[in-house]
């Protein structure tokens, strides 16, 4: 039988007007109907909110405001089409129709994934940005081994540079490189005694007693990741509703920035012939390294989460669809 489905709300007149077309047409077109109520999921209540209500029949749709028989017509091509292709035995045809009566596993984890993503996104990575920031707690707690252990797997992501890392548990946040000019702040050479370029050496060095720990991600990685979650946070708690950032904004506000300072500094610091006489050598501050890092985490999340959601958003309008469809058939 040919399955119709109307999108609906709670006292909506039009709502009401078409569900008795429909009842009128049942002789002439026998069909299920299933109801959808927009405002069971707020994915649905933003796509049909300003047309419903709205009818669904094999590929065909209508949309407020639409008459009788426009509805007649609709439901007639609809019965037609599916006649047709049960007639021609249609494999892909056949497959998809065997499909829709049940919910298979990875229908089940679809629909799990589509409601619960974003938590199970911040999650993900609020455990990633918070273990680097655990292992200086747990060298402060001498428990060297787990922290050895965060600061071992992290290794592969990160340079680690002390110099470029931010510390816990010490008299200063930060310690710079001199090369960074930064007045009334110990230099990174200064309480450690490493050479300046001695990257190794500075790579290798976790802190002390004395000096506090570092993160097991150096400090613009550490922002990326913090604002990706405040990020995330932000858009949760406004119900989803910011739209993606435009491209260009994020080119401008999340790309340049964090591109302007790293590779300015990269390439002042390589010592290619004919470089430095048009980049002079620097070392970028820990507010920039920190700010531009942010700014990055930040826009990338404003311009990649929106489309996820947008997805998602998808994948849960067709399962909805298709679990209403099979509770209605199972109370037949």
């Amino acid at each position: 039988m040919l399955t119709v489905t109307l999108f609906t709300r709670k006292d909506c007149h039009l709502c009401d007007q078409v569900r008795a077309d429909l009842q009128s047409l049942q002789e002439e077109i026998p069909h299920q109907l299933v109801e959808l109520d927009i405002e069971s999921d707020p994915s649905l209540l933003k796509k049909y909110l300003e047309i419903i209500p709205v009818v669904e029949a094999g590929p065909y749709s209508l949309k407020a405001l639409f008459s009788l028989p426009e509805l007649r017509v609709t439901l007639g091509a609809a019965r037609d089409r599916r006649g047709h292709l049960e007639q021609l035995s249609d494999p892909e045809y056949m497959r998809r129709a065997e499909k829709a009566r049940s919910m298979n596993g990875a229908d089940k984890l679809s629909w799990w994934l589509s409601r619960h993503y974003l938590w199970l996104v911040f999650a993900l990575f609020l455990l990633y940005v918070g273990l680097p920031v655990l292992a200086p707690a747990l060298m402060k707690a001498n428990l060297q081994v787990p922290a050895r252990v965060i600061y071992t797997a992290y290794s592969p992501l990160c340079h680690q540079l002390g110099f470029r890392s931010i510390y816990l548990f010490g008299p200063q946040v930060f310690y710079p490189r001199a090369a960074a000019g930064i007045d009334g702040m110990a230099s990174f050479e200064d309480v450690t005694g490493i050479p300046q370029d001695d990257l190794w050496a500075a790579r290798q060095y976790l802190g002390s007693e004395e000096v506090g720990y570092k993160t097991a991600l150096c400090a613009r990685d550490v922002a990326i990741y913090a604002a990706i979650v405040g990020f995330i946070v932000i858009y949760g708690v406004t119900g989803r509703r910011i739209k993606p950032l435009h491209w260009t904004l994020w080119l401008l506000l999340g790309i340049v920035p964090i591109g302007l300072d790293g590779f300015s500094q990269l390439f002042s610091q390589v010592g290619i012939p004919g470089i430095n006489e048009l980049i002079p050598y620097r070392e970028s501050t820990p507010f920039l390294r920190t700010f531009t890092g942010a700014l990055f985490g930040f826009m990338t999340a404003w311009f990649g989460l929106p489309y996820v959601e947008e997805s998602m958003q998808e994948t849960r309008q067709l399962l909805a669809k298709k679990i209403r469809v099979i509770e209605h058939t199972g109370k037949k």
